[in-house]
């Protein structure tokens, strides 16, 4: 039941992928995730620079044997050396998110790499597919971190996308386990991406609190940041992102807003445990979110329960 075209495109066995996940997507947790069967990725644009990656890369392959991918953040720092690192070193999948990755698609290819675009919309992925990309990641407004303006539900947006390409298409947005998984496959995806339920894994490298606030919160609780600059994004409720929340109401001049949002705040929430002083991605997910496992405990257990939601509808049906 998991062969399906992304598995087969990426060399991986079950379809299952890693979000980006700026500071924490490093390359204990991309090999924990590519050896329990799906795609681990190295997070690029937020590491100091290509002599960095490379020593990820490096620390990937010492931990796993297996297909990975890089992903690079496009709109934050200037990616063409990152991709020239990548290709130098024999990446075999690169993915491009938050921005228009036409500039960077030729080198992406001339590298060898298969590419992967992140939308969140039909007329986005149809582009993407017209200018090489072998995978579309289909981002819903559940999802967390940076997602589309226009609101789309994972439930509608995935089946409006595989219906506008022919291409592996992979459901984002508000999937944490293995029913998530099947109904993602029931939609036409070829597989799933999950970043906010990887972060509450043993390997993430997310602080404890962070992890644990994950575990605490629930669906309703995540708030919608950065709206006034035209990129929306998902975070957990905090102080800081509160003030955030009031400054954008008031509308806050968007330069005292950009330096209210930087990397390094969420870094600092992220990585030291800063949560009150800072913000951190979650999606919706969060509701679904109850423990804090192995990553190879927690793809095992997705496996079974979609193999389980399979049967079980099958019976359904039957009867």
């Amino acid at each position: 039941m998991w062969a399906t075209p992304l598995t087969r495109l990426l060399n991986i066995r079950y379809p299952i992928i890693q979000g980006g996940l700026a500071y924490l997507a490093r390359a204990e947790l991309a090999a924990a995730v590519t050896n329990a069967g799906g795609l681990g990725q190295i997070t690029a644009t937020t590491l100091d620079g290509p002599d960095a990656l490379k020593a990820e890369i490096a620390r990937f392959r010492e931990l796993s044997d297996g297909p990975f991918s890089v992903n690079c953040a496009i709109g934050h720092r200037p990616i063409e050396d990152l991709l020239d690192l990548a290709a130098a070193e024999g990446v075999p999948v690169v993915s491009l998110t938050g921005g228009n990755p036409a500039p960077y698609v030729e080198q992406v290819k001339r590298g060898g790499a298969k590419l992967m675009v992140l939308v969140a919309g039909v007329r986005a992925a149809q582009k993407a597919q017209s200018l090489g990309a072998d995978v579309l990641i289909a981002v819903g407004q559940e999802g967390g971190g940076h997602i589309g303006k226009d609101d789309l539900g994972t439930f509608v947006l995935t089946p409006r996308v595989v219906d506008s390409v022919n291409i592996p298409v992979v459901a984002s947005g508000g999937i944490a386990d293995g029913r998530g998984l099947l109904a993602a496959l029931a939609l036409g995806a070829s597989g799933i991406e999950m970043g906010t339920r990887f972060v509450a894994t043993v390997e993430s490298p997310a602080h404890q609190d962070y992890k644990a606030a994950l575990v605490k919160a629930r669906e309703q609780d995540t708030k919608i940041i950065e709206r006034s600059l035209g990129r929306p994004g998902r975070v957990l409720p905090s102080p800081y992102v509160e003030q955030l929340l009031k400054d954008e109401e008031n509308s806050i001049d968007a330069a005292s807003l950009m330096q209210r949002v930087r990397g390094q705040v969420n870094r600092d929430a992220a990585l030291d445990g800063n949560l009150d002083h800072g913000f951190v991605w979650a999606g919706q997910a969060v509701g679904l979110i109850d423990d804090i496992p192995s990553v190879a405990e927690l793809i095992a257990r997705m496996v079974k329960e979609a193999e389980e939601g399979c049967y079980r509808v099958s019976q359904g049906l039957a009867d």
